[in-house]
């Protein structure tokens, strides 16, 4: 039996006992919501444990998987579509995969069994911690890959039940295997070569040291890229106050190019340090890391993107290129870098995107996790990193002397609120009362766009607030009026909200990211116009000008 799916909605709400589904979007574009909690299965609304579906699966039209389940499908995959994307979401094919590209983007994954279709990846994902994610259960049957479009936040697994050894060729941009078996033909995107890239591609928001990083040792220090497999560094058993002699089981490399078009913290600027910014010798000279690299503070760890304070802590601007490192020691542990206090590294997922010296490996162990294997907590807490922020901020005055003083940003409580119809329409408040904003809208629009200034509240109060969400405003109550009667618009409170709408624990009020889509149903048809009321809880502040973190020149000491 056969079931043909040609609407957007949830695939757990699907019943069906078919063996063969069909998407097809061909009609209009159409977007399920995966909202299935359960591995390596699906089924009928159920979001627990169910058996493993035996369904083939065609994809037609303009077709999007999203969500925050995972799907997987047993057999085998036909992609007859124009645009099938899995976007945001985990998706498994254990058949083959073939016929036209899948586009894996905005933190999606894709893993295979045997794939024959073209990957291109798409957007990044906007949560630094995640990638687009390709894996390849069975490349030995999967021929040669086309992938494209490359980047330094996505990643490729080449799976086949071993250890495998995987470079890149000296022919092209091309991956081998161990045996010189050409295992994909790899484009990147725009400004990256293969030379930027590990096997399975780069990224630039790892944690990690640059080079000239002196690491403590037994024997003393020494630079973290001559750190190698069998070294011992120093760690500091922080519950016992002592240090500890621990031995690298693990180093790697890896290079970054900044994408300047991103935020200060996600663009890949390294963070740099002054001599003596913490305390007296602490660093004993300029310390550079990236800007998720964390530093150790009264037991816990402190990531350096929020203490950047612009004077003696700044995301330095001047290198747009750099090589990293990573050293592991057996244990998730705190290491001395330049006179500080830091962290080893912890395999959180991103192993894969690092060099080492020699023939480059498929490390397959399972990933770690902070609440389980870190050395330390990982403090991020307004209330624990506040004060240190301003601690470094008021010893910054007297250290960095040869620095001019952070800018204040402009700020605007006025949020500039406006809708933008389905037609294109710009439509300005008829009238603003206290946290009520009403609009006329025209006959015949079915939802609207609720647009406003957005902002960071790491940018707009402080690096050390943990949250790195734009946002727009807060929305409470909705009412259309129309032909006499009033409606309760009430999508953007639902748990499954439309685009432009963050999630949130609240029942009565949702945040816009600055741009979000509000349905207004049919209500608006036959001639019929009408009032939109809407009760606006909080507006921001927001930067007056999109600045980034660093407002100023600073020298290199």
């Amino acid at each position: 039996m056969a079931v043909t799916i040609n609407s957007s909605g949830n695939w757990g709400d699907l019943a069906t006992d078919s063996t063969d589904i069909i998407l097809d979007g061909t009609a209009s574009p159409i977007t399920l919501n995966i909202i299935v909690k359960n591995y390596g299965s699906w089924t009928e609304g159920d979001t627990e444990n169910s058996d493993f579906h035996d369904v083939t699966m065609t994809v037609k039209g303009d077709v999007t998987l999203t969500g925050d389940g995972y799907l997987s499908i047993n057999n085998n995959l036909t992609n007859d579509a124009t645009s099938f994307t899995v976007e945001s979401t985990n998706f498994s094919v254990n058949g083959t995969l073939s016929g036209n590209t899948v586009t894996i983007a905005n933190g999606g994954s894709l893993s295979v069994g045997t794939l024959t279709a073209p990957v291109t990846f798409g957007a990044s994902p906007s949560d630094s911690s995640t990638y687009n994610t390709l894996i390849v259960n069975n490349y030995a049957a999967s021929g040669t890959l086309t992938i494209n479009n490359l980047s330094p936040r996505d990643q490729i697994v080449f799976s086949n039940g071993q250890t495998t050894s995987l470079s890149w060729s000296d022919n092209g941009n091309e991956i081998v295997d161990q045996n010189g078996d050409v295992l994909a033909n790899v484009t990147f995107a725009d400004g990256y070569t293969k030379d930027d890239y590990s096997f399975n591609g780069d990224t630039v928001t790892v944690t990690c040291f640059l080079a000239g990083s002196m690491i403590r040792t037994p024997e003393g220090e020494k630079a973290v890229e001559n750190i190698q497999l069998g070294d011992d560094v120093l760690t500091f058993d922080w519950q016992h106050n002592k240090n500890v002699a621990r031995t690298v089981v693990w180093a790697g490399k890896a290079h970054a190019h900044v994408q300047a078009d991103l935020a200060d913290d996600e663009a890949g600027w390294p963070v740099r340090i002054l001599e003596n910014a913490i305390a007296p010798g602490v660093p004993y000279k300029d310390m550079l890391v990236t800007a998720e690299h964390c530093l150790f503070f009264n037991g816990k760890f402190v990531p350096a993107r929020m203490l950047v304070n612009g004077v003696s802590i700044f995301y330095d601007k001047s290198i747009t290129s750099y090589d990293y490192y990573h050293v592991e020691t057996e244990q998730h542990s705190v290491i001395t870098a330049d006179g500080v206090q830091t962290e080893s590294y912890l395999d959180t997922g991103n192993r894969s995107t690092f060099r080492q010296l020699g023939k480059v490996v498929a490390l397959r162990g399972k990933a770690k996790s902070w609440a389980h294997d870190a050395g330390a907590p990982l403090g991020v807490e307004r209330a624990f990193v506040e004060p240190l922020f301003y601690a470094l901020s008021a010893r910054a005055r007297k250290i960095a002397s040869h620095a001019v003083c952070a800018q204040t940003a402009k700020t605007t409580t006025d949020p500039d609120l406006h809708l933008v119809t389905n037609t294109g329409a710009i439509v300005r408040p008829l009238r603003k009362e206290t946290k009520k904003y009403s609009f006329m809208l025209p006959s015949g629009t079915q939802f609207v766009r609720v647009v406003s200034r957005a902002s960071r509240p790491a940018d707009v109060i402080g690096p050390f607030v943990d949250d790195r969400r734009y946002m727009g405003v807060a929305v409470m109550d909705v009412r259309l009026f129309c032909a006499t009667l009033a409606h309760d618009i009430t999508a953007h409170l639902q748990a499954e909200k439309p685009a432009g709408w963050h999630a949130s624990d609240w029942a009565d009020c949702a945040w816009t990211n600055g741009d979000a889509v509000l349905p207004l149903g049919d209500y608006l048809t036959n001639g019929n116009m009408g009032i939109l009321s809407m009760t606006i809880q909080q507006a921001g502040p927001y930067l007056v000008e999109d600045q980034k973190a660093a407002n100023l020149n600073l020298l290199s000491a």
